[in-house]
């Protein structure tokens, strides 16, 4: 292999976010409920959709758009008008509990990450979200041992696809652009942003993510380097 390092992103690449959503927000109902809040799950989804809108419109392009915890704590305002700082802890703890217990990698991760150490190549994970939710996530997949860095975009201050994620990794790992490589499913924060920093790019279209979609008609900075719809692939991709 011609490169030092490869970079994933973590959600959607690395293992299928949907399920572990969907059990994370069972398990935060459950919670809810468990604590005294009459709601059922229309109640619930109304709730949290309209929180995360919130959040996400004002505070964009920071981690803190994407924390659950954020997300409950305004929820139990529109809910009943109350400020719980006990209850918003624990329904934020309960749906990540529920949500890592969901996880399971796709196929070919451990696989293609030992082919990559075998090979002698460095590994990150550049991620967007906070970094003690990604800590135990890695913990909970059981690949810690597998990857040398994580960088997550509440460490660097922007989120992907701002070049300051990318070029911490790459810091780290001690490599020029032009020696690594990004892998994600998403072709604005993990395409895009790899291309403007003069990494090559890797889109995984084996995922459920969106931007996956029609990425045959993607052009200019949008475009990846190569297509891959299983993760078993990436070694002979990069041979």
């Amino acid at each position: 292999m011609e490169y030092e390092a490869v970079c994933f992103d973590l959600d959607n690449t690395l293992y299928p976010y949907d399920p572990c959503n969907e059990a994370g927000k069972r398990a935060a109902l459950s919670a809810f409920r468990d604590r005294g809040y009459d709601l059922d799950r229309e109640r619930f989804d109304e709730l949290y959709a309209r929180a995360r809108a919130d959040a996400k419109r004002e505070l964009r392009g920071t981690a803190a758009s994407h924390e659950r915890f954020v997300y409950f704590k305004r929820a139990l305002r529109l809910h009943d008008d109350v400020h719980d700082a006990a209850d918003a802890f624990a329904i934020g703890e309960a749906y990540w509990d529920g949500y890592v217990a969901e996880m399971e990698l796709f196929d070919g991760v451990r696989g293609t990450l030992d082919a990559l150490r075998e090979a002698g190549l460095a590994v990150a994970v550049v991620t967007n979200l906070t970094t003690r939710v990604q800590l135990r996530k890695l913990s909970g997949l059981g690949i810690d041992d597998r990857v040398d860095h994580l960088v997550t975009s509440e460490e660097v201050g922007r989120e992907k696809p701002s070049a300051l994620p990318f070029t911490a990794a790459l810091s780290a790992l001690d490599a020029r652009p032009s020696e690594a490589v990004m892998v994600g499913d998403n072709v604005v924060a993990d395409v895009e942003g790899g291309n403007a920093v003069g990494m090559e790019t890797v889109l995984f279209t084996g995922g459920t993510g969106e931007d996956a979609e029609g990425s045959g008609e993607l052009t200019g900075p949008r475009r990846p380097d190569h297509r891959i719809d299983d993760l078993a692939a990436l070694p002979e991709v990069l041979a």
